[in-house]
């Protein structure tokens, strides 16, 4: 079994290399956004960005979401005191529309950036899922896969493409931990690939 992988200060679960992984809203329809007994996971920092998007992206959000951010702001700290995404309902994170033709769950944040209407980007927690990231206790960051059945299309996706999770996530984890760490990743798993470990 291939060992913990350590880049840097971050510690990567095995599976983020060995598994596979491909987001396949057609199937799925975006439940990631819905399901789950608390909203997204969020940073400090990321409160302020959240509060602008959420001014930026009003109209197309449902007025029940209106009425949470309005009532409690765009995030709250949920049972073991960590920041999260406001919820609609017990479910549905307050950024969540849908759309219209294909009943698909999507992010206002990420649409409205789409189309330049905002320059604020969705919590790294979303664009980083189904990897999740904890701080430990001696200062490193440790990555694991989240396995969760809603995506099981996902996975199928994944093998089919033959898509590696830390390939697929390409993007949001140069965006987290930078394009020299993202390299050092690669060349890292080029190498045990070379070596017959992966």
């Amino acid at each position: 079994m291939l060992p913990l992988l350590q880049i840097q200060n971050v510690i990567l679960s095995p599976d983020i290399i060995t598994e596979h992984f491909c987001c396949d809203l057609s199937i799925c329809k975006g439940q990631c956004c819905i399901e789950g007994e608390n909203g997204a996971p969020i940073t400090l920092d990321e409160v302020a960005t959240l509060e602008t998007a959420a001014e930026e992206v009003w109209p197309s959000l449902s007025a029940q979401a209106q009425a949470v951010i309005d009532r409690q702001g765009v995030c709250y700290s949920d049972a073991e005191g960590d920041l999260v995404t406001s919820i609609v309902g017990g479910k549905d994170c307050v950024f969540t529309t849908y759309d219209a033709h294909t009943g698909c769950c999507l992010c206002a944040i990420e649409r409205a950036a789409a189309v330049g209407q905002t320059q604020c980007q969705k919590p790294i927690s979303c664009q980083l899922y189904p990897i999740r990231e904890k701080q430990l206790s001696n200062g490193l960051i440790a990555l694991n896969y989240h396995r969760w059945s809603v995506c099981k299309s996902a996975v199928e996706m994944g093998k089919k493409l033959k898509l590696p999770i830390y390939i697929f996530l390409e993007k949001p984890l140069i965006r987290r931990f930078g394009q020299e760490w993202y390299d050092e990743l690669s060349q890292t798993v080029k190498e045990l690939s070379q070596q017959k470990i992966l």
